[in-house]
């Protein structure tokens, strides 16, 4: 059973930064960030494949948030540059135990394992 802690979430002001991190208890195919703001449905952020460590973006973050994987210690960082107020919200890191195709990366229903989640404000 893959165990995922988030860690790095707070209060920011807009335009300012914040990393982000998913500490993972094993080896798995792809990490993914997920948000859920307030009244919203839980939404794609970004994700990264451990072995080539490709990446995939929502356009609402691509050049502003950064996500890269620290292989030998099995933690993925979420960069948050540039944050909106429209950025608050909880986000979690989600492990798809296996390769189930690129164009799942961004899907909720492809990941097998989440963690508990971070709450990022923002204020303006």
């Amino acid at each position: 059973q893959e165990q995922l802690v988030e860690s790095g979430g707070g209060l920011v002001q807009a335009g300012g930064s914040l990393r982000l991190s998913c500490a993972a208890s094993g080896r798995t195919f792809s990490i993914g960030w997920f948000r859920q703001a307030p009244g919203k449905e839980r939404e794609f952020v970004a994700a990264i494949t451990w072995s080539s460590r490709s990446t995939t973006y929502a356009d609402s973050v691509k050049g502003r948030f950064t996500i890269s994987s620290d292989n030998a210690k099995n933690t993925v960082h979420l960069q948050m540059n540039s944050v909106k107020p429209e950025d608050t919200a909880v986000y979690y890191c989600a492990a798809q135990d296996h390769n189930r195709g690129s164009y799942t990366l961004t899907q909720i229903y492809a990941y097998d394992y989440w963690g508990q989640g971070t709450q990022v404000t923002v204020s303006s």
